[in-house]
């Protein structure tokens, strides 16, 4: 068996600045200071399963996973870990979701736990398992290592009882933290347990008559009847009102670390403060920032302005938005559709670059914390002298100058180019073409910009077509890539002297040269390696695109597409 954590990878992980081995390297000292060097170490995260799990549910489970692991390796695999995913299945149904079936019958349940709400799908025991069970589905199909836990089943067998009955003893205590942080009026009926009606089974917010420690047992009246009653806050009778039943679950459980968003800063300090009431350690964690949509604005589920995580999932692959998570969890960031090739693209990179990395600079990569520390080898096509990458900007392109709207069009043109690949053989590339063809209809191809050359463009472009045209036609990326070079160094428009190497006799290429290639021949601003494009997509493919170009028709054909989107 391989060990798991040799002595270099160790040593790299103590001296490690990643993000995940700065919050592991908390943790160690949080154990140090209790004096717990081989207790279990337990991580959570939260989840209201009122509607569908979505892309922050994604992130904190995602995120509190690298951490997990940076521990594991970081102690050395010294102690047992475990992550618990937790379902507030006992909050009261506070609204009817719109995107549901059955909104009428669902109204009749508004106030009662979710576990208690009817399936409006009919295929669960409550709506609240039928939400749970998409979490769990959820979250497998991600192969996330976790345990599962319902609120309703941890109140009713009793595994927060012990600390029910001291939040009932230390009731006053509670509410000194409690009342400063709420409205005058609200204080007025505020409590921090909250009955089940034991006759509508609706969760009661009311106020506490009297409170019985000895018994365990609070009293309050029903608003709507004026009957008293008197609950036991034990067994699933009642449950802890929201910021007080997250202490709970930190003290009754023993967590050691739990991440939240930014906007719960004062929720966390409210909650840590009764967690220590109730004779519990707070745990760590760290409070991400919030996604941004396109305007710049904070997310919400309510407005539904953001990207949902099928819809990443629809353009881009599962690790590409473990990427998005992993990178500056603390620095708010746009989370729309625009940021999806750019981050499919620096993946592929990170993998590309780890295989060659020492394991210093392999645990600042994000590939080895995105794959638990074991990232697959990156897929290329190509012969044994040169091997390619296929990004998904090339795949971008590639799919618009072919037209395709199939993956067997594309790898028409990969298997022309690597003779040996199949989409059995490079699964990830397969992958990435149907991300392309999608994002490409969806997004590139609307917003696209041909640029009408310039005379001294045409002169330029017409030099390029004509020494693509002097080389073989099973040229390499790189020969390909040196012609460009060549036919850009001898426009004058295009010449650097101060580049890297460059001699008065052989001057350098400016960046404007693979721009202006970019702008008249895809429409784009920024584009791949121009070499790599046209060893795959053909010599004489590019040349005739370049044509297309000059002649004007590739604009004729966008300004067609343009005004046949407009009119639909």
């Amino acid at each position: 068996m391989p060990d798991l954590f040799p002595a270099e990878l160790v040593a790299a992980a103590n001296a490690s600045a990643a993000w995940p081995f700065e919050e592991a390297r908390k943790l160690v000292a949080r154990l140090e200071k209790q004096g717990r060097p081989e207790k279990e170490v337990l991580f959570e995260t939260g989840y209201g399963p009122s509607g569908l799990p979505h892309i922050g549910t994604f992130g904190e489970v995602a995120r509190t996973t690298m951490v997990r692991h940076a521990f594991d390796v970081l102690t050395e695999g010294r102690h047992v870990t475990r992550l618990l995913c937790f379902s507030d299945d006992m909050d009261g149904m506070r609204k009817v979701p719109e995107n549901v079936p059955a909104p009428d019958m669902l109204r009749r349940h508004l106030g009662k736990p979710l576990t208690r709400v009817p399936d409006p799908f009919g295929k669960f025991e409550s709506f609240g398992h039928h939400n749970n069970a998409m979490l769990r589905r959820f979250l497998d199909s991600f192969g996330f290592d976790y345990e599962f836990a319902s609120a309703t089943d941890y109140y009713a067998a009793g595994r927060l009882d012990e600390k029910l009955l001291v939040m009932l003893e230390r009731y006053d205590d509670v509410m000194a933290i409690m009342l400063p942080t709420l409205r005058e009026e609200r204080r007025k009926t505020y409590a921090p347990f909250l009955p089940v009606h034991p006759e509508t089974g609706i969760v009661m917010q009311v106020p506490i008559e009297e409170r019985h420690p000895g018994r365990g047992t609070i009293v309050w009246t029903d608003p709507d009847t004026g009957k008293r009653f008197e609950t036991p806050v034990t067994g699933g009778h009642a449950k802890a009102q929201w910021k007080p039943d997250w202490a709970l679950r930190w003290a009754a459980l023993g967590v050691d670390y739990e991440m939240s968003g930014k906007d719960h800063i004062d929720n966390v300090r409210i909650s840590s403060q009764i967690c220590k009431v109730l004779g519990g350690t707070p745990p760590d964690g760290f409070n991400y920032e919030l996604f941004l949509d396109d305007l710049g604005q904070k997310i919400s589920k309510s407005k539904g302005n953001g990207l949902t995580i099928d819809e990443w999932l629809t353009y881009a692959s599962p690790e590409s938005l473990s990427l998005f998570m992993f990178q500056k969890p603390r620095e708010a960031k746009k989370l729309y559709f625009d940021v999806i090739p750019r981050t499919a693209d620096e993946y592929l990179q990170f993998l590309a670059g780890y295989e060659r990395q020492d394991w210093k600079n392999r645990l600042g990569n994000p590939a080895w914390h995105i794959h638990g520390g074991n990232p697959p080898a990156p897929e290329t096509i190509g012969g044994e002298g040169e091997r390619t990458s296929v990004s998904f900007g090339l795949l971008l392109n590639l799919v618009a100058v072919a037209n395709a709207e199939s993956k067997d069009v594309l790898w028409a043109f990969l298997r022309r180019y690597a003779p040996g690949a199949s989409a059995e053989t490079h699964p990830r590339l397969d992958a990435l073409v149907g991300y392309a063809i999608r994002y490409f209809r969806d997004f590139v191809k609307p917003a696209k910009a041909y640029h009408v050359p310039t005379e001294a463009e045409r002169q330029a472009l017409q030099a390029l077509s004509d020494a693509l045209g002097r080389l073989p036609a099973d040229a390499s990326a790189t020969t390909i890539q040196e012609a460009v070079y060549d036919v850009g160094r001898a426009q004058p428009a295009y010449q650097d002297f101060k580049a890297k190497g460059a001699t008065p006799e052989r001057p350098g290429v400016s960046l404007e040269w693979f721009n202006t290639l970019y702008r008249i021949l895809l429409g784009e601003q920024r584009g791949p390696r121009f070499g790599s494009f046209a060893a795959i997509y053909g010599i004489a493919e590019t040349r005739d695109l370049i044509a297309k170009a000059l002649s004007g028709e590739l604009i004729r054909e966008h300004e067609a597409f343009v005004a046949g989107l407009k009119k639909a």
